[in-house]
């Protein structure tokens, strides 16, 4: 192999890790917390008072449990009516409604 070709092959392998590591950071910052979307044990994190962390809420929508969702989508997330008829939407923060029975 010339010198050339050499260089050019150590020229792509770097290109090309320089792309897949520049697309990390992207993916991630393409993500928010999104509180009040879950279904019960289903949560990321933060599920309040009694609980540790993923996968522990206890209520479906729960006000203080989030999730991570694509960014810009959180408030305009459809979910269900509360059992009054209410209308719910998902939160950039945390909320009071859907906390489980004390």
């Amino acid at each position: 192999m010339s010198n050339t070709a050499k260089t050019l092959a150590v020229a792509g392998a770097v290109a090309a890790a320089v792309a897949a590591y520049g697309t990390a950071p992207a993916e991630a910052q393409a993500k928010e917390k999104c509180y009040g979307v879950s279904l019960a044990g289903e949560n990321d994190c933060a599920a309040g008072p009694g609980t540790t962390c993923a996968g522990t809420s206890t209520v479906n929508y729960q006000g203080n449990a989030w999730t991570l969702v694509p960014a810009g989508t959180c408030t305009t997330m459809e979910i269900p009516a509360a059992a009054d008829g209410t209308a719910r939407h998902g939160s950039l923060t945390e909320l009071s409604r859907d906390l489980p029975s004390a």
